[in-house]
């Protein structure tokens, strides 16, 4: 992993801040246990409202992990002024998410200045072992404030 120069010398309270204004994250138990510019780690315990009919973790739950693991790393290399969004992802599950505890590692592949890639995995802990559970390719989009228009400038003066 090469490592990367943050755009934001803030980026580390930046990207704890948006992580935290995620209700989503809060419901399903997932926290930060790790992060350095263009890397995350996310980590969440087992919970029984979260399983499927067999009593794995549900894929969407995973799919949300790693998803939001993709968001966080490329986040963290992001300027102050930019909000994130994904724009795309594909999640290959391989084994069941049997564990008591699952973790979600993601890292920036190649940062760019508007579409950002990122790779991820999902690990369950079970039983003293750790297995791969699922990987995730994902593109995430920069949303940069925009100058206003000159149009848009002179509605604004009416």
């Amino acid at each position: 992993m090469t490592a990367f120069e943050p755009k934001n010398p803030g980026y580390r309270a930046a990207s704890i801040a948006m992580f935290d204004a995620q209700p989503a994250m809060r419901t399903l138990g997932i926290v930060i246990v790790r992060l350095v510019p263009g890397e995350v780690e996310l980590a969440m315990l087992h919970a029984p409202a979260l399983t499927q009919q067999n009593g794995f973790i549900h894929a969407g739950i995973n799919t949300a992990g790693l998803d939001n693991a993709c968001g966080v790393a490329a986040f963290s290399l992001m300027p102050p002024a930019a909000d994130i969004l994904t724009v795309e992802f594909k999640a290959t599950l391989l084994a069941p998410a049997r564990g008591e505890r699952f973790v979600f590692k993601a890292e920036v592949v190649k940062p760019g200045r508007t579409l950002t890639f990122c790779e991820a995995k999902a690990y369950a802990e079970h039983d003293g072992k750790v297995t791969l559970i699922a990987t995730m390719t994902a593109t995430l989009m920069a949303m940069l404030p925009r100058p206003a228009t000159s149009h848009e400038s002179r509605a604004s003066r009416a």
